[in-house]
């Protein structure tokens, strides 16, 4: 049913086979494009969205806070306000816990 086909990579502009195999998987997941980039730039585009957090997103701003439980200084993705109480990983997870049921 599937056959090997020879495709360029738009990254580096070298001829690759999708094989038929490969082709056969794409079907069975859904996908309905075919590759674009070769095996050897879409692992190195991949490797270098995990040296980055993930595919074009930049390090999250994490700000200093003291736990509000226990005291402990800890850090969180977003500018306490003080009007509320801030948590430490620990406690906030004791606290959603404990409300869940």
């Amino acid at each position: 049913m599937y056959n090997d086909k020879t495709l360029v990579c738009k990254e580096c502009g070298n001829e690759f086979v999708f094989s038929a195999s490969e082709q056969e998987f794409y079907a069975e997941k859904g996908f309905t494009n075919e590759p674009g980039r070769c095996p050897e730039c879409r692992a190195a585009r991949k490797a270098q969205g995990r040296n980055r957090g993930g595919f074009g997103r930049s390090e999250r701003q994490m700000y200093p806070a003291v736990c509000a439980a226990c005291g402990k200084e800890t850090t969180v993705p977003f500018q306490p306000s003080g009007d509320k109480p801030v948590y430490c990983k620990d406690c906030y997870q004791a606290r959603n816990n404990r409300n869940s049921w």
